[in-house]
């Protein structure tokens, strides 16, 4: 836990417990005021406050740190308990009763799973009170014991949400600096290409080509997953009645252009559907490839489209071996992949992105794998 006062204070305001906190503590001991303080070794913040003593200290509020017993519990780590100052044999001289008038106190430390001092859960009274108990200072400790724990999962959180932006970030920031060297790449093959006559020189064109076709797709991969999960999901940018045969017979082209040992079987229909077209022809390329990757070579693999109660359906099936059944659940998650085998390429994104594209179409991706075929069925509205 860092020395920002904001950061406690927000900290303790998002532990729900902690209002009913601080009125049983008041109620059960009588006592007219408690809080949850931070203490460090120079001041002392007030995160959580109930004052029915009009003390006059909220949340945000400090006292001088050298004025508080808490200052000297930081130290011994030890509750300190009073009932009447006035008969304690060791507060009944100490500076702190006198600067604030009290009469009955207690505070016990909050200490966090990794020992580290948070700060107390304390309570105080301009009168004397009966709180040297058993009953007491166990639900004293028990309180601060709770409290102790949701600053450990808040930081656990919020610790685990820095790490994630950072990473997110850091992916989103080389995938773009990878297009530059990918785009020089692209058009320095392209320039050989008209120039270079030998089959040989041109075999080896055309398979650099092919790499950076896969590179850039793969880049494209990073770039959505990253701006989905820093954006709040795949964004699409849909259109009234769009035609979606021309790019899924695009994109089916292409993949056959590229994997000219492998037979791809479309049935598709002529329909208009309300959707970002280039990203329906994002989500069948990677299912397509998906297919051509995991699926049986010497089988076709089928793409399927059509109008089902005002509802477009797109299915690509594959033969092959089936999808373990643990891999079938995570399937749809990030940096899964459909088969475990080790030399299979790719990061396992496409279905992630795949199915994130579906549901900014308001639809969804469902996987279906048997010994027989595995088919990939995308649905969503029509209009």
């Amino acid at each position: 836990m860092n020395d920002n006062p904001a950061a406690a204070v927000d900290a303790i305001a998002q532990i729900s417990a902690v209002p009913t906190i601080l009125d049983v503590v008041c109620r059960t001991t009588g006592m007219r005021f408690a809080a949850v303080a931070r203490v460090t070794a120079d001041r002392w913040i007030a995160c959580g406050v109930l004052d029915n003593l009009a003390f006059g200290l909220e949340p945000g509020g400090e006292l001088k740190i050298e004025t508080t017993i808490c200052n000297e519990i930081r130290d011994h780590r030890q509750p300190v308990i009073i009932d009447n100052v006035a008969e304690d044999p060791t507060y009944c001289d100490h500076h702190t009763p006198a600067v604030y008038g009290l009469q009955s106190y207690i505070s016990v430390p909050i200490t966090l799973s990794d020992g580290s001092f948070f700060g107390t859960l304390c309570a105080i009274d301009t009168v004397p009170r009966k709180l040297n108990t058993p009953e007491i200072t166990g639900m004293f400790q028990l309180f601060a014991n709770l409290i102790a724990f949701h600053l450990d999962a808040h930081d656990r959180i919020d610790q685990e949400r820095q790490s994630s932006e950072l990473r997110e970030q850091f992916i989103a920031v080389l995938g773009h600096d990878l297009r530059n060297p990918l785009a020089s790449l692209d058009a320095g093959t392209r320039m050989l290409q008209r120039s270079v006559v030998d089959d040989k020189g041109k075999t080896v064109l055309t398979l650099m080509q092919s790499s950076i076709s896969r590179m850039s797709g793969l880049i494209d991969n990073v770039l959505d997953f990253a701006r989905g999960r820093l954006g709040g999901g795949i964004s699409i940018e849909q259109a009234d009645r769009v035609p979606l045969r021309p790019v899924m017979d695009q994109v089916i082209a292409e993949l056959a252009m590229a994997n000219p040992g492998r037979r791809i079987e479309a049935d598709l229909t002529d329909v208009l559907v309300r959707c970002d077209e280039g990203r329906i022809g994002q989500l069948l390329s990677n299912l397509l490839a998906n297919a051509l990757t995991h699926g049986d070579p010497q089988t076709p693999i089928a793409v399927r489209s059509s109008i089902t109660d005002g509802r477009f359906e797109l299915t690509v099936t594959n033969a092959g071996e089936p999808i373990p059944e643990a891999v079938v659940k995570d399937l749809f998650k990030p940096f899964v992949r459909a088969s475990a085998k080790a030399n299979l390429e790719g990061l396992g994104l496409g279905l992630y992105i795949a199915s994130e594209i579906a549901k900014a179409h308001k639809g969804r991706l469902q996987v279906t794998s048997t010994p027989e075929e595995t088919r990939f069925t995308f649905q969503m509205p029509q209009q």
